[in-house]
Parts: structure tokens; C-alpha cells; sequence
């Protein structure tokens, strides 16, 4: 039988990448995202045909961060910058991942799993805090500790397969695998129909790595000629 994993699945690029390597590693996944109150929601839509596609269980919880805003993502006063900025942007969704997280724990301790997936990058990212290595580590001891599995002598793994590549070897690894690009949604503004802006902080990311990996960007944007 195979382990089974819970994998957090937002429905952009890197999350659907991390979801085919825990296939690819014999993984029975269960796959988890969150409707927090982004105002991208877009990415759920993704997120379901992304898991239909895979065969996978697909859990939408609703968590609601917009009931405390703070962020481009959750806040409609906030705008959504259209340009890289210094330090931590204001795309940042406060303790997203730790709650992210906290919700995968408590699925994968229902389904008796030890194995949580979370697509976090710390290469080509926007320098959020939750997406370091030491982050990750340290979320993993809290695992053990919170838990009444980690107590009884289980050992909960994070599994962060994507943290040190570029994102151009995000694609080449998820086209590898069959990752169909088209279907996902990474704009932080994208319309009720998942286009992409073509300017906000995830989509020039988005649109480098696929330039880097020297294929062609399978995007929709709103407005031709952008991306």
C-alpha cells in the first residue's frame, strides 16, 4: 500500500509540480487548498481541475485571512504592486504558510499520514519569511510537539522538494513529468477567468523561468503582448 501524503495545492506552477513529484515518488496524495479570502481566487478553480485531472482527493477549506487583511492578496484597498520592490512585499499574507501548514498537519494526522507537501521556493521567490529552509525545519519540530502522533512517537516529514531550484528547473521538471502549465493560475490579480496581469511580482517570475528553460510561456494574459 502506498504512504499516503497530504499535498497543499494552490493551483499555480509550483504547487502542481509538487504534487506530480509525490506522485512520482509513490505517494497516495490527498490534496488541500485553502480559500483564505485571496483576492485571486481564480487558483481554487485551477486547483480542482488540477486534482480531477490527477485522480487525486481534493479538500477546498475556507479560512477567511481577509478577516484580517494586511496584504495586496487578501485586502481590496491594498493594490497589488506592478513592480519588484526592497524587502518583504506587501503581497506577503501574514503566518499564511504556518496556518497553510497547521491545516495540512491536522488532514494528514485524520488520515494516519506522516507526509506533507508544500510547494515553497526560496530561489526564485518574492523573499517571503515562510518559504526558508529554516522555517521549514523549524515547523517540522513543531510537528512533533503539537501532535498527539509526533507524542506517541511518530515522525512528521515536510517535504519541500522545489526550495533550491531556479524556476526554470521547476518547469523543465514538471514538463518531465507531464505538468500541463496551461491549466494553472499564479497571477496575483487574475480575472474570474484565470488571466494573468503580466506585471505583478508572480507573473514576471513566472514568465523568466519559462524564458530561462527555453520554452514557450502557455499563460493567458489579459491584454495581448504582455508576459
Amino acid at each position: 500500500m502506498k504512504p499516503k501524503a497530504v499535498v497543499l495545492l494552490s493551483g499555480g506552477l509550483d504547487s502542481v509540480t509538487t504534487l506530480a513529484l509525490a506522485r512520482e515518488q509513490g505517494f497516495a496524495c490527498h490534496a488541500l487548498s485553502l480559500d483564505y479570502g485571496q483576492r485571486h481566487d481564480a487558483e481554487l478553480a485551477a486547483a480542482k481541475r488540477i486534482a480531477q485531472r490527477a485522480g487525486v482527493e481534493h479538500k477546498i477549506v475556507p479560512i477567511g485571512l481577509d478577516a484580517i487583511g494586511g496584504s495586496a492578496l487578501t485586502d481590496s484597498a491594498i493594490a497589488v504592486p506592478d513592480h519588484a520592490s526592497e524587502g518583504i512585499p506587501i503581497t506577503y499574507v501574514p503566518a499564511r504558510n504556518t496556518v497553510f501548514l497547521a491545516l495540512a498537519l491536522g488532514w494528514a494526522e485524520v488520515l494516519g499520514a506522516w507526509d506533507i507537501f508544500i510547494g515553497v521556493n526560496a530561489v526564485d521567490y518574492s523573499g517571503y519569511p515562510d518559504c526558508r529552509p529554516e522555517y521549514i525545519a523549524a515547523f517540522e519540530r513543531l510537528a512533533q510537539l503539537a501532535t498527539k502522533g509526533g507524542v506517541e512517537g511518530g515522525a512528521f516529514h515536510i517535504h519541500t522538494p522545489l526550495i533550491a531550484m531556479s524556476k526554470a528547473e521547476i518547469i523543465r521538471t514538471g514538463l518531465r513529468l507531464g505538468v500541463d502549465y496551461a491549466g494553472t493560475v499564479s497571477c496575483y490579480s487574475a480575472d474570474a477567468e484565470g488571466r494573468a496581469c503580466g506585471v505583478c511580482d508572480a507573473c514576471r517570475l513566472r514568465a523568466d523561468g519559462f524564458r530561462a528553460a527555453g520554452v514557450a510561456d502557455p499563460t493567458r494574459y489579459r491584454a495581448a503582448g504582455t508576459g
